[in-house]
């Protein structure tokens, strides 16, 4: 049951704000104060992470758990969408479109990590008992979250008809997740002290950072909360870097690669790199493993086996 509820609390506020009509004046704020919130939740978190005992010591178990988590999602994700690519090549009309710089989106990333560093300093230096639980103040600004992303899903003018009309967008979707699942099993079955239902957890974050970094705290503690954040941090960076070189060969691995992140943040490297006819499948993708993404996280996070 409590898991359910757990559910509930993800996906009524998301489906909340999808059905919020958001007027066009409206959009910029909203995203501006998206962006704030992602900043504060990271803040929040790097707080909670301050709390944990000997976290020193327990840096470069992360670093490596990190690291082995990236490797084998990443791996799992090419060598599906490559072969994928091969077999269905996908050919594009590449006119260039101006968008956002890699630079600018890879200081933004730097910017996200440099909110959570800052969390975990200020939790070392300072008092914040007046805050109570860093967590539970997280789990209340996740409620916001998810209403805003709903309305931002809302505001782009997407329709579910689109979305799920949209053939390579949905094959592309249902692809990633086997490739999320199998990069997860695989890691469980590397990683001596990681369950199967754990790794499935951790690999449905899908790039993003701010939901994952909450549902896997909240299920496993605070490392592994840092582990699902940094884990889909990289993703990130790697999407902001690779896309450019591999919408050449292979577009529908370039789109696949930002996962959630290709609905919003990956979107302008997307359309510069692959054109116009990128978008509507980056976009169907998007928004598919956004939804898929907290239910599948919030689901095997609840299984022991």
């Amino acid at each position: 049951m409590q898991h359910l509820i757990s559910l509930l609390i993800i996906l009524v506020p998301l489906f909340i704000g999808f059905c919020i009509p958001t007027p066009a004046r409206v959009v910029n704020w909203l995203n501006y104060g998206l962006a704030w919130l992602v900043y504060l939740i990271l803040f929040l978190i790097g707080l909670s992470l301050a709390q944990e005992p000997d976290l020193g010591a327990q840096l470069a178990n992360i670093s490596l758990t990190v690291a082995v988590l990236f490797v084998c999602l990443i791996a799992a994700n090419l060598l599906i969408f490559i072969w994928f690519d091969r077999r269905y090549p996908w050919r594009l009309n590449r006119q260039q479109q101006t968008g956002q710089s890699g630079n600018t989106s890879i200081m933004g990333s730097l910017k996200q990590v440099g909110c959570l560093l800052a969390g975990l300093i200020a939790g070392n230096y300072l008092s914040f008992d007046w805050l109570g639980s860093p967590l539970a103040a997280v789990n209340k600004a996740l409620i916001i979250l998810l209403l805003l992303v709903g309305m931002q899903l809302r505001s782009s003018g997407i329709t579910l008809h689109q979305v799920f009309l949209n053939r390579r967008g949905v094959i592309c979707a249902g692809l990633f997740t086997l490739a999320s699942l199998l990069g997860g099993l695989l890691f469980a079955l590397i990683m001596p002290d990681v369950s199967v239902s754990k790794g499935l957890a951790l690999s449905s974050g899908y790039g993003w950072y701010s939901l994952s970094s909450i549902i896997m705290s909240q299920a496993y503690g605070a490392v592994w909360g840092s582990i699902a954040m940094f884990n889909d941090l990289a993703r990130e960076f790697f999407a902001l870097i690779f896309i450019p070189v591999l919408m050449r060969r292979y577009p529908t691995t370039a789109v696949s690669v930002g996962g959630a992140t290709s609905l919003d943040f990956t979107l302008p490297v997307i359309q510069s790199s692959g054109g116009i006819t990128a978008v509507p499948v980056a976009i169907s993708f998007g928004f598919i493993v956004n939804i898929t993404s907290p239910v599948l996280m919030v689901f095997f996070s609840s299984l022991k086996f």
